[in-house]
């Protein structure tokens, strides 16, 4: 069964059944992180890095911005039974689509703010896949922990799994 993840949204999942999947990853990121051995997964889709930038939008939604998603993300895959040591992360998007002059750079303040996070916090990535101007999707089935990755232009390509 698959479960879609939209923009500003997460899901995390324990059910060998599920395929969570987020389509769209332009400068918005995608973080997906995988227990083998407890079999749970989680995906987050988000827009943009700082919830300073609306902190009445950070509330309603936190999953919109990295900084308070991505804690999230760990935290709920934590109460399935994930244990940060044994964690699979794939990070994809943080592309500049709309923005071709690079005025705002959201896609590279996206990836800055999970690399940032991440290095405080002790978190390797298994896999990237950033930048550039192309949209992506990102899919991770969590029976086999396995992650694939279409990308416009060039496919779909498992990233990740036996």
């Amino acid at each position: 069964m698959y479960i879609i993840v939209g923009v500003a949204d997460m899901k995390v999942s324990d059910d060998p059944g599920s395929v969570l999947i987020t389509y769209s990853l332009g400068s918005c990121i995608g973080v997906a992180i995988y227990d083998p051995a407890a079999k749970v997964g989680g995906l987050l889709h988000y827009m943009l890095p700082e919830s300073s930038l609306d902190g009445i939008k950070a509330k309603k939604n936190p999953y919109m911005f990295g900084d308070t998603g991505i804690p999230l993300l760990f935290k709920e895959s934590y109460k399935l039974g994930a244990k940060k040591n044994r964690l699979k992360v794939l990070v994809a998007g943080g592309a500049q689509i709309l923005d071709q002059k690079g005025l705002f750079n959201i896609g590279k303040r996206n990836h800055t703010l999970l690399r940032k996070m991440f290095w405080k916090n002790n978190v390797m990535t298994d896999f990237e896949d950033v930048g550039g101007n192309v949209n992506r999707t990102l899919k991770l089935e969590i029976e086999s922990g396995q992650a694939w990755l279409k990308t416009e232009g060039v496919g779909e390509k498992k990233i990740w799994g036996k």
